[in-house]
């Protein structure tokens, strides 16, 4: 039986039904919130291993009940809502969220970035993800040690920006990174790059890891948003 606990906190009865009943075919153990101020307390009560937020809430906004969260948990925070506008989902990512679906959604993909989320949770309790050395994704390796990266075994020459993306990347894999978390994690503060700069970047990347840049398989964008490493 699944374990993992989620905490949905979501006004819309229709949806709350819809995420119940798939999180009970799945057999996780939930609960649910309808406003921001019950979701807050939840958040501490509860002691969730994964939150659905949506962001359109009676009494706060959504980004707020993120910024909140994150000010002293680290739980991973999917967003489900219906503002589609890159603007927003930018806002929501920046403020700390993992991920971000708009309704309307899938049903099977709600539950990958769930069980995505579910991975990186218990990576993090387990302290293993900062001990590993190597990451391996599909034929896909980095020994962090070497500062060396491997497909299909055969090294990989890749420039120090390049790597660095890598590396950004596969810490994080299966969470959406927006433009300005990347290019603050790679150049600093002290922007030296800018998203066109970093889509030229990136391009040279997946032409050097993907088997076919054209479909990538390992680096995923999200149109105005940012990039998301892909768990194989």
């Amino acid at each position: 039986m699944n374990k993992s606990k989620i905490l949905v906190i979501e006004d819309d009865p229709a949806i709350t039904n819809l995420i119940r009943t798939t999180l009970d075919t799945q057999d996780y153990q939930y609960h649910t919130a309808r406003t921001g101020s019950a979701g807050l307390m939840d958040a501490v009560a509860y002691n969730a291993d994964v939150i659905i937020l949506d962001l359109g809430l009676p009494d706060m906004d959504g980004v707020e009940i993120i910024r909140k969260i994150r000010g002293w948990s680290t739980v991973p925070i999917i967003v489900v809502s219906a503002r589609s506008e890159d603007s927003d989902k930018v806002e929501a990512l920046d403020a700390g969220a993992d991920d971000y679906l708009t309704k309307p959604f899938s049903i099977d993909e709600l539950l990958a970035r769930l069980r995505a989320a579910l991975r990186r949770r218990q990576l993090d309790d387990t302290g293993l993800a900062p001990q590993e050395s190597v990451y391996r994704n599909g034929n896909l390796s980095i020994d962090y040690a070497a500062g060396c990266v491997y497909r299909d075994d055969r090294e990989i020459h890749l420039t120090p920006i390049e790597y660095k993306l890598l590396c950004v990347l596969a810490k994080n894999t299966g969470k959406v990174l927006t433009h300005n978390y990347i290019l603050k994690e790679v150049w600093g503060n002290a922007f030296s790059a800018d998203a066109s700069s970093l889509r030229v970047f990136m391009a040279t990347l997946r032409k050097k890891i993907e088997e076919n840049p054209a479909t990538p398989q390992y680096i995923q964008t999200h149109i105005g948003v940012g990039y998301r490493m892909i768990r194989q």
